[in-house]
């Protein structure tokens, strides 16, 4: 395998990973399932599985105010402002809380998908993924919940967007359906969603698309690889040959895996490596290959850092 040096030396970009020591600080107490140990169980199985040096490594910067401006209300945005607290933790809801560090972690986990969209754009960078937390697709343009401050993924496409880019696809394969993306981009003909989800299960929606260009797949409890690889089969490839997507923004959620707990779904990391290929053939096809890719939700920490490290070695070549 060759380093991504050796690899931008003979002319192959890199894939990037973008992270920040700012997303391992926020806490929503010790017993949160979202909890900083996700990052540092990613972080060791990459270093552990030789794949860790073959990565181009880039800090997320804060996102600014006119970014995220694309997809939240500048109230929303000051109203979180005066919510952080000084000390201790306060709630938003039952399952969502900020501490002191919460709301950094949150503009640098935006930051890091402007800037991840900005590398492949741009050609820095083949493709990216985002190590961020807190997680984003259940933020809805006024409203944080499930875990989710800002909407990570909406603010990258929305800057993408404004960049120039004409059709983006959003693929989001987390257990939970992406609400928040789906409330932003209905109606939005440069946006296409395809997604895939167990139901009924938390957020309790997605069995009714809010706009043609929303390809929902419900999955049933207990739903195993198989059921998985047919709805992706029979029902996204089609939407998104049709669409000609030149640009994929994954929300990559491992809580699918069979070893999560969260939820009761059979996925294991070989459902994640080929889902990787087959968006991979698409943005080969129709989008000079441009992937950004999203960390939403895994709660085990073995079966998340092993999740990752199938989608990482398959949008880095190795």
């Amino acid at each position: 395998m060759l380093s991504w040096l050796a690899r931008k030396i003979l002319g192959a970009s890199p894939t990037a990973y973008i992270t920040h020591a700012d997303c391992a600080l926020h806490d929503m107490g010790r017993h949160h399932p979202e909890s900083p140990e996700r990052l540092a169980a990613i972080q060791d199985r990459l270093i552990a599985a030789g794949l860790w040096d073959h990565l181009l490594h880039v800090d997320a910067p804060l996102v600014e105010r006119q970014q995220l401006a694309l997809v939240h209300p500048p109230r929303y945005v000051e109203a979180l402002d005066h919510l952080s607290p000084s000390q201790g933790i306060v709630h938003v809801d039952a399952d969502t809380a900020m501490c002191p560090h919460t709301l950094r972690a949150a503009w640098r986990a935006a930051g890091a998908v402007v800037k991840a969209a900005d590398l492949v754009i741009d050609g820095d960078a083949a493709n990216a993924f985002c190590a961020v937390r807190p997680p984003g697709h259940h933020a809805e343009s006024k409203r944080a919940m499930g875990f989710c401050f800002f909407n990570n993924l909406a603010v990258g496409v929305a800057h993408a967007l404004s960049r120039g880019i004409e059709r983006i696809a959003v693929a989001d394969f987390d257990v939970h359906h992406g609400n928040g993306t789906e409330e932003l981009f209905h109606d939005n003909p440069k946006v296409l969603m395809v997604s895939t989800f167990q139901h009924p299960f938390y957020p309790y929606s997605g069995d009714q698309p809010r706009g043609p260009n929303m390809v929902n797949v419900p999955l049933k409890q207990g739903s195993r690889g198989e059921d998985f690889r047919a709805a992706v089969e029979q029902h996204w490839l089609p939407r998104l040959a049709e669409f000609k997507p030149q640009m994929i923004f994954i929300s990559a959620g491992f809580d699918a895996h069979r070893e999560d707990e969260m939820a009761s779904m059979g996925l294991v990391e070989d459902d994640y490596a080929w889902v990787t290929e087959r968006l991979m053939d698409v943005a080969a096809e129709h989008g000079q290959g441009r992937i950004v890719s999203v960390l939403e939700g895994g709660y085990d920490p073995s079966a998340l850092g092993r999740s990752v490290a199938a989608h990482i070695r398959v949008l880095a070549g190795l």
